[in-house]
C-alpha cells in the first residue's frame, strides 16, 4: 500500500487530462510560434517557395541602420518609461492607500485605462499633445512654456512617446502596488511607530522590503512589454513610426518587414533577435534587482 506522501500530480493521467486543453492551447498558440518563427528566420524571404540558407538572415538584419535605428529607440523609451512609471505608481499607491478622501473613486478613475483600447487612448493623446490647440501645450503656456509640436516635430517625438507610455503603464502598476501594500502587515508598522520611527523609516524599511517581490514584477513586466512596444506607436502618430520614420521600434520594424516589405525572413530573424536579447536582458534583470533588495 502506497503511504500518504508518495502521491505525485504528474504521475495521475486524471491531473493530465485535466490539464490537456491548456496544453493543446498554448501548445498551438505559443510553442509552434515561437519554433515557427525560429524556423523562418533560417529561410529566404518567400513565404510560398521558402529555401533554407541557414544564418544568412541575422547578419542583413543586424548590420541594417533601419533596425539599429529601432533598437536604439527601443532601449531609449524602456529605460526612461519603465522607472519613471514605476516612481509615479508607487506614490499615488501611498496617496490612495492613506485612505484620503475619495479614494476608492480615485482608484477606479486610475484603473479606466487599463480597461480602455490603446488605439483610443492614442487618439485622445493625440489631441492632448497636438502642437497648436493640445491641452499640453495650453498647461505649459501659463509658465511660458512652448508650444511644441509634439506629433510633427521628430525632435519631441521620443518624449511624446515617453508621455504616452507612462501614463499608459499608470493603471496596473498601481493596482498590483496597491494589492501587495494592503497585504502587509500592519502591526509592523504599529511596532515601528512605538520605536519612534519616521514615515520615511518606515518606507524604506518595510514598505519597500515588503513590496521587493511585487516591484520585481511589475520591473520585469514593464520592460518586456516596453520593448513590445507597437500600439502606441501606431496609435500616437495616425499609423507611422512617427516623422520621417524615425521612431521606429523593434515590433515596428518586424511588422514593416513582414506586411510591408515582405521579407519574412529578416523579419523573423529580427524577432529571435529581439526574443533572445529579452531573455538576457530579464535574466540580468532579475540578479541585479535580487542583489540591490537583499
Amino acid at each position: 500500500m502506497k503511504g500518504k506522501g508518495s502521491y505525485r500530480a504528474e504521475n495521475s493521467p486524471r491531473a493530465w487530462l485535466y490539464l490537456l486543453p491548456a496544453i493543446i492551447f498554448i501548445g498551438i498558440f505559443t510553442i509552434y510560434p515561437l519554433f515557427r518563427t525560429f524556423f523562418m528566420s533560417l529561410e529566404s524571404n518567400s513565404i510560398l517557395d521558402p529555401k533554407f540558407i541557414g544564418l544568412s538572415n541575422y547578419p542583413i538584419v543586424l548590420r541594417d541602420p533601419q533596425f539599429k535605428l529601432a533598437m536604439k529607440n527601443t532601449f531609449i523609451y524602456a529605460v526612461t518609461v519603465v522607472p519613471i512609471s514605476l516612481i509615479i505608481s508607487m506614490v499615488i499607491a501611498l496617496i490612495l492607500y492613506e485612505k484620503v478622501k475619495g479614494s476608492k473613486f480615485f482608484e477606479t478613475i486610475f484603473f479606466i485605462p487599463y480597461l480602455t483600447s490603446v488605439i483610443a487612448i492614442g487618439i485622445v493623446f493625440r489631441y492632448l499633445l497636438n502642437g497648436q490647440y493640445g491641452f499640453l501645450n495650453y498647461f505649459l503656456g501659463f509658465f511660458g512654456v512652448g508650444p511644441y509640436d509634439f506629433l510633427n516635430n521628430r525632435d519631441y517625438n521620443m518624449p511624446a512617446l515617453i508621455i504616452f507610455g507612462v501614463w499608459n503603464a499608470l493603471a496596473f502598476n498601481i493596482i498590483v502596488i496597491l494589492a501587495g501594500l494592503r497585504g502587509i502587515d500592519k502591526n509592523y508598522y504599529r511596532v515601528a511607530e512605538t520605536f519612534g520611527a519616521t514615515k520615511s523609516e518606515q518606507f524604506f524599511r518595510i514598505t519597500l522590503p515588503e513590496l521587493k517581490e511585487i516591484i520585481t514584477f511589475l520591473f520585469l513586466t514593464s520592460f518586456i512589454q516596453a520593448f513590445k512596444i507597437y500600439a502606441g506607436v501606431f496609435a500616437l502618430f495616425n499609423g507611422k513610426a512617427g516623422v520621417g520614420n524615425r521612431l521606429v521600434t523593434a515590433v515596428f520594424y518586424i511588422y514593416n518587414k513582414f506586411y510591408v516589405e515582405y521579407r519574412y525572413g529578416h523579419a523573423m530573424a529580427a524577432a529571435v533577435i529581439l526574443f533572445l536579447m529579452l531573455l538576457v536582458l530579464t535574466f540580468a534583470q532579475r540578479k541585479i534587482i535580487e542583489r540591490l533588495t537583499k
